[in-house]
């Protein structure tokens, strides 16, 4: 059994210089890949090099919304530049967040709209963050070019939500939060998301599944993550493992 951790932030502060314990941990749990995700220039950057001093380890870059007020032209040709180098495979975190407005929302919505036309230019799937925003974020997708794919990382929508979505090449990633027992909407998303649009992360440091629920999130936990959505599918974890890692190969175009 294999799994892929397709969303996390190994660079972020709690892992700083132990990367590789945790990379050994994960592996422990069957986590043989795992996608870093950017959001700002400083994550960006700390991603790549996670990717290339680590072979199971690739990396994804962008401007999350709290940061799309900094998004200019000499950040887009960065971005440009940073989204051709080896090891990253995906353009993200973007997207919009309207629960914590750190930016303008006409800039969030004018600045995630151009990060997907320019993960469209590079033949790049988009990896998109999305809170208190799902309208916009719909609208958006639903006039982008998607060819490449699109993930909706943490997915937390209702299953009318989950169905707009899936006329759309989108893929669904869940997280710890698919094993809280409160996250009702979740689950039934969860159940109704086919096993060909299903992606499983962490967002590690963040949303730590249980058991393990109040503790810090690591890259390895995905495995629990896994093994909630078979449970409420109703299926076996290798079920869930062999689809999600052939999903996300398939979106991330990993060899």
């Amino acid at each position: 059994m294999e799994l892929i951790d397709n969303h996390t932030h190994l660079q972020d502060e709690p892992f700083r210089g132990k990367e590789e314990f945790y990379l050994d941990r994960a592996q422990k749990l069957g986590v043989t890949k795992v996608i870093c995700a950017g959001q700002d220039p400083d994550f960006n950057l700390r991603a790549i090099d996670l990717s290339q001093r680590f072979d199971q380890v690739y990396a994804m870059v962008g401007y999350c919304p709290d940061v799309a007020k900094n998004y200019d032209q000499k950040a887009e040709d960065l971005l440009i530049e940073q989204l051709q180098m080896s090891g990253v495979v995906a353009l993200g975190e973007v997207g919009l967040d309207y629960y914590w407005d750190e930016s303008p929302r006409a800039i969030q919505k004018e600045v995630f709209a151009r990060q997907v036309e320019v993960a469209h230019e590079l033949k790049k799937p988009v990896d998109i963050h999305t809170r208190d925003a799902f309208g916009d974020c719909y609208a958006i997708l639903k006039n982008s070019n998607l060819e490449y794919g699109a993930i909706l990382h943490s997915f937390n929508g209702d299953v009318s939500w989950l169905n707009k979505f899936l006329a759309l090449n989108v893929y669904f990633s869940y997280s710890g939060v698919v094993s809280f027992t409160k996250a009702v909407e979740v689950h039934e998303a969860a159940r109704k998301t086919p096993l060909d649009r299903l992606l499983v992360e962490t967002d590690a440091p963040y949303l730590t599944p249980k058991p393990y629920r109040g503790k810090q999130n690591e890259p390895g936990n995905v495995y629990y993550v896994a093994k909630a959505i078979a449970e409420l599918k109703g299926i076996s974890l290798n079920e869930v493992a062999q689809a999600t890692y052939e999903n996300t190969m398939r979106v991330y175009g990993l060899n």
